[in-house]
């Protein structure tokens, strides 16, 4: 399957969108793309994985370094619509009471 990441900006708010398998092949691209958001003028980073179908550990491990990047930036950094499958890797690691995760429906930025 294809990966493909876009990013958008409104607001203060940079939106990364996410799509197809993350694993250690695709994850340089992502970390790239994360740090140059992470770096960017902006108070808050939400990461929407709705189109993630699989995310390995290296994935994992790119979501926890643009987590400490934004806290040092003093940056909000969300996860958006996250699926069962990365649902389970992150809960595995416990890391899904480190990160904030938000759906759709409990949404509160200003476009989706």
């Amino acid at each position: 399957m294809s990966f493909s990441i876009k990013t958008r900006e409104k607001e203060n708010i940079a939106v990364i969108e996410l799509q197809g398998e993350i694993d250690i092949y695709v994850s340089p691209d992502f970390r790239d793309k994360l740090l140059l958001v992470c770096n960017k003028d902006i108070k808050e980073v939400i990461v929407d994985l709705s189109g993630v179908t699989f995310m390995d550990s290296s994935g994992v491990a790119t979501l926890v370094e643009g987590l400490k990047w934004s806290k040092k930036e003093g940056k909000s950094f969300i996860l958006k619509n996250v699926g069962t499958n990365v649902l389970n890797s992150l809960s595995l690691t416990k890391l899904d009471t480190v990160f904030k995760i938000i759906s759709d429906t409990n949404n509160s930025e200003s476009f989706k």
